[in-house]
């Protein structure tokens, strides 16, 4: 995990608008009309229909998929009671994954009221406006109470996720690390260090899977819970039920399982070395499990060991659970979560870990192969495939326990719609994030001496993205290291027309020369211009010094592009430069080009454009769907630049006929798919989501990237030099850090593939 400053976290959820989740109309609100529906008198009619029969408040409300997130703050992540107000910010990023993992909405909900009786009233009070209830950060044994009554006493999916969490995704580790073991679970030997809610919720299901109580051993910070302790409430007193009394280190000789959800170094060699054979360690503690992996698995070769980390194997994240047992809950509106609903979880979550991994996840890790085996006995956290295998087994669980209100009848729909919830959230960030992760490259930066780049190279750096190499003066960039306490501990500075860089300058000038001498170049003058940073850095990647460069935050972007296109070139087989822009919005990634480079392109210029774009698209695991755009629909409007558009797609059909492109046609129709089916049902775009714009020329692509950056809520991923040989990129002026950054990955990316 990349360290994260204080000031760093404080920016970030306090930029822009604070906090990290808002409400957002659904319905359109432009005219009077439109307000009068919205509210009085039109609002009226829905209200009725709900007085009538209150199951209509899900069809006529958000009830369906709103979820409330509620703490009263007196256990928060590691922080302990520090109350309602601080715990907000963990209740919002709560709702955040939620919403991106699942497509729910939630409304966080912070309780002053720390007495369990009034916050079991306070919830129930407000209860009628959610379809299900998260309970979240609540302290042991309140936190047990609390679930009980409001489970018996409301009719709406409810659960305490830091209890049962935890308890579902590594109950299904333990079930696949057993089968790997060959043990059987009614014989195993258990320690558990830590006696929370979390530990507990864990043991009772490891009960129901069939785990026997007696051998379950549980520790607290004063030891082991025994029959003779007389410090423990009702719910550990279900755990003491051992004679004799052991130390931890006792208890380890010889067990099977060790589950810590305790503290950081715990755990000792000796201990996991006085296991039994094929010992099956789940450290959890986080951010330090109670013994590291490096530690357990140098001991032990036949360990299968999970933590809660995502840079060892087998990380149990609870983001593999809830968002999906709620999803499922929601979908088939069940009155509880129930035995049945986790259990089905369980099951799902373990057998998703033994099927084949897609292509997608195996890049995404930068694997070349995952299989189920003992660094796989989980399914990985961003694997796309949980919404649709784990939401289906909890809602097809509600309906066979007889709590789903509203079963499912077509499964094979219900899985599309599945599937189509993960086109809304930032998976196409979080999937290059993971993959420029994977295998990092050196960067070199020639503007160093900004501090934009500086921050985004630390930050870079720091998430395993990119080795920063920095062009410019040595004392400058290191001025503005120290003035902004940006941290880069293995940094390096070069300054081009420093003497201690003459060698390389001559050698870079004489290899630039040897391609441009009869392009306008003397020898001197090659030499000189490898001075200048945009040269120096370019020569850096085509040398092999350096894999990517990033460059043009203060630069003009012709004058940036220029000295790359000379040194590096083209690929092989391309003519035509171009740029494209991503701009990552709440309906998916939209892939926009050319935006930056050809002024006016030929029909065959635009073919090729098309083409070398849709290979960039594809390496970010996204199908192309394109649309070439004019002011006219499939020969409407006659005129030059429809007309050119309209040959540059006969030319892709005949060149590329599997290739999903169609036009020319009008951006209204290419972004809106029943549209597009009413009138154009002939069109290879017909019923399709196009993700991706070809422009006519470069005043439509250019206003058009510009506009829609501006007016909608996006994220933009650009330009994107496609066709250079090598991987630089130039940025738009003035980027933000974290657009600087988004680049800087993209930049990776490109250099793995080349």
């Amino acid at each position: 995990m990349s360290k994260i400053t204080k000031q760093e976290a404080l920016d970030y959820h306090s930029s822009g608008k604070p906090g990290k989740i808002e409400v957002v109309p659904t319905k359109p609100y432009a005219s009077q009309r439109d307000l009068s529906l919205a509210y009085s008198p039109g609002v009226a009619e829905p209200c009725i229909k709900i007085a009538e029969n209150k199951d209509d408040a899900y069809k006529y409300t958000s009830k369906a998929n709103l979820v409330a997130v509620i703490t009263n703050g007196t256990a928060v992540l590691g922080l302990g009671n520090i109350g309602p107000l601080a715990a907000k910010p963990v209740m919002e990023g709560k709702g955040l994954l939620f919403k991106i993992f699942a497509d729910i909405d939630v409304f966080d909900i912070e309780i002053d009221a720390s007495d369990p009786e009034l916050f079991i009233q306070t919830v129930k009070a407000i209860s009628p406006t959610f379809g299900g209830i998260n309970l979240e950060d609540i302290k042991a044994p309140e936190a047990f109470e609390i679930e009980r009554r409001l489970k018996e006493e409301l009719d709406i999916p409810i659960m305490h996720d830091d209890q049962h969490g935890t308890a579902i995704i590594s109950s299904a580790a333990l079930l696949n690390a057993l089968e790997l073991a060959k043990k059987s679970i009614d014989k195993v030997k258990i320690v558990v260090s830590g006696a929370g809610p979390s530990a507990l919720a864990c043991c009772m299901l490891y009960q129901t899977l069939g785990v026997k109580l007696e051998n379950i051993f549980m520790f607290d910070s004063k030891g082991l819970l025994h029959k003779k302790r007389t410090d423990i409430d009702e719910m550990k007193a279900l755990f003491a039920v051992h004679e004799k009394v052991l130390s931890i280190e006792d208890a380890f000789k010889n067990a099977d399982v060790f589950l810590g959800l305790s503290r950081a170094g715990l755990v000792s060699k000796e201990m996991i070395a006085s296991m039994a054979k094929d010992p099956i360690v789940f450290a959890l503690a986080n951010p330090d499990p109670e013994i590291s992996y490096q530690e357990a698995s140098s001991v032990r070769k036949d360990i299968i060991m999970a933590t809660g980390r995502s840079d060892n194997p087998n990380q149990v994240n609870n983001v593999l659970g809830f968002p999906f047992i709620f999803r499922g809950a929601l979908d088939v509106r069940a009155t509880t979560i129930n035995e049945e609903m986790k259990l089905a979880a369980v099951k799902a979550i373990a057998a998703l870990a033994k099927e084949t991994i897609p292509e997608e996840v195996l890049e995404a890790y930068g694997e070349k192969n995952i299989s189920f085996g003992r660094d796989q006995i989980i399914p990985k956290p961003l694997d796309p495939r949980l919404i649709y295998h784990v939401a289906p087994a909890v809602a097809k669980a509600a309906m066979d326990s007889g709590v789903a209100k509203n079963p499912i009848k077509d499964w094979d729909k219900y899985e599309n719609e599945l599937k189509n919830r993960l086109g809304l959230d930032n998976k196409l960030v979080r999937d290059i994030t993971t993959k420029a992760q994977s295998n990092p490259k050196t960067v070199v930066f020639p503007e160093a001496d900004n501090v934009k780049i500086l921050k985004a190279a630390q930050v870079a750096y720091e998430e395993g993205i990119a080795f920063p190499i920095l062009l410019g003066k040595k004392q400058r960039i290191l001025q503005l290291i120290k003035e902004y306490a940006i941290e880069l501990p293995e940094i390096v500075i070069i300054d081009p027309k420093s003497e201690e860089e003459e060698k390389r300058r001559i050698s870079y000038g004489l290899a630039f020369f040897e391609r441009r001498k009869r392009k306008g170049f003397t020898e001197f003058e090659a030499i000189q211009i490898m001075r200048e940073r945009n040269h120096f850095g370019a020569m850096m990647v085509d040398q092999g010094d350096a894999d990517a460069m990033i460059t043009g935050l203060t630069r003009s972007y012709r004058s940036s592009v220029s000295p790359a296109i000379r040194i590096v070139g083209l690929e092989k087989d391309v003519n035509t430069v171009s740029g494209m822009y991503i701009l990552n919005s709440k309906r998916g990634p939209l892939f926009l080009a050319d935006t930056t480079i050809n002024l006016n392109p030929s029909a065959e210029q635009i073919a090729e454009i098309t083409f070398n774009v849709s290979k960039i698209i594809r390496r970010l695991k996204v199908t192309p769907k394109i649309a070439l755009l004019s002011y006219s629909n499939f020969g409407s409007s006659p005129g030059p630049d429809s007309e050119k558009m309209a040959k540059a797609v006969e030319i892709l059909h005949e060149k590329h006929p599997t290739l999903i492109v169609d036009g020319e046609i009008q951006a209204n129709f290419a972004l809106n798919k029943e549209l597009m089916n009413e009138k154009f049902s002939f069109s290879q775009l017909a019923n399709k989501e196009v993700n991706t714009l070809i422009f006519p020329n470069l005043s439509a692509g250019n206003i058009s990237y510009k506009l829609l950056q501006q007016l909608i809520d996006a994220d933009a991923i650009g330009p994107i030099l496609v066709g250079l040989k090598k991987s630089i990129h130039v940025l738009q002026l003035g980027s933000s850090v974290r657009e600087i950054i988004n680049m800087i990955k993209i930049a990776v990316i490109d250099a793995q593939s080349k």
